[in-house]
């Protein structure tokens, strides 16, 4: 079993369409397929550890709702240790929207609802299980507050911090030195930097002025071409495995789920990232959000026809 890990984040209800194609502005598109799957960043980060054999729980807020049982339920089937999520009977839970075009893109819109109630005190009355965590994962569909009173918790207790920018948001300066690892994409990385990212120079480029602004090191998710890491000694580009994509929706959270898992293992950040591309090239693989994460046995059976 893994050091402990905490994951402060939101949790949702992923009302999924798939179509032939986005509908432009003002067009109507028709689909006879129709899915109700457990989603939001932060629990599908901890169902990732979870379901890899960490010891996760998750600080989130959930609404009074039609939703709350199934996906407190849903949780608690993958693993995750749910006693730190609080209710709020005033607001919904949230719920994202998505729409998987056949290529396996998606567009998702997101309504936050009680997510956006996960506040600083409520963070705070959990800070003895911070105290513990080995590892504190957070994002950004929750209250920036709330996600640098995480980070800023974390950090005094020794935990190693992830911060995950997403969905793209500006962070204000103080965030920065309380996170050891920030993971964003190349839109996010563009968004915090103010650097034009159009390949990995310009990437590179822009991760070091995350550096300067006190992170330890930063991720450059690629998508299919596999992630950069930036630290002050140098980078290093680590390739993707080559698969069909059938469905995106998750992978991000996918890979910041298993780099959490390894980092408690207290793997180098370098083979964390390996494992991480990995994790989030199974995912892709499959249907939906928490239903993409796999176990172990997934991943060896997955590997196999790498190896051939």
């Amino acid at each position: 079993m893994a050091n402990p890990i905490l994951v402060v984040g939101s949790v949702n209800m992923d009302i999924v369409a798939r179509v032939k194609s986005f509908p432009r502005p003002g067009e109507t598109v028709l689909t006879d397929n129709l899915m109700m799957n457990p989603g939001g960043k932060g629990a599908n980060q901890a169902v990732c550890c979870a379901k890899l054999g960490a010891d996760v729980r998750i600080i989130a807020r959930m609404g009074d709702d039609l939703f709350k049982e199934r996906l407190l339920g849903s949780l608690l089937r993958d693993g995750v240790k749910t006693d730190l999520i609080s209710i709020d009977s005033s607001f919904s839970t949230g719920v994202a929207m998505i729409l998987v075009e056949e290529s396996g893109q998606n567009e998702i819109t997101v309504a936050s609802g009680s997510n956006m109630r996960l506040l600083p005190e409520h963070v705070a009355a959990c800070s003895d299980y911070i105290a513990q965590a080995k590892v504190v994962l957070a994002q950004l569909e929750v209250p920036l507050d709330t996600v640098e009173m995480s980070l800023r918790l974390a950090k005094s207790a020794g935990a190693i911090t992830i911060l995950n920018p997403a969905p793209a948001r500006r962070l204000p300066d103080s965030v920065y030195p309380l996170v050891d690892v920030l993971t964003p994409n190349e839109i996010e990385c563009e968004l915090l930097s103010g650097t034009r990212v159009s390949d990995a120079a310009s990437a590179e480029m822009a991760a070091a002025r995350l550096l300067d602004k006190g992170v330890r090191y930063v991720i450059v998710t690629l998508g299919s071409r596999g992630a950069l890491l930036v630290k002050p000694t140098g980078s290093l580009q680590f390739g993707a495995l080559s698969v069909k994509a059938v469905d995106t929706t998750a992978a991000g959270d996918a890979f910041n789920g298993a780099l959490a898992y390894c980092l408690s293992k207290d793997e180098s950040i370098e083979e964390s990232i390996k494992f991480a591309n990995t994790v989030a090239a199974y995912s892709v693989t499959k249907n939906g959000a928490q239903a993409s994460m796999p176990t172990m046995e997934n991943l060896e059976e997955f590997l196999k026809d790498f190896d051939k």
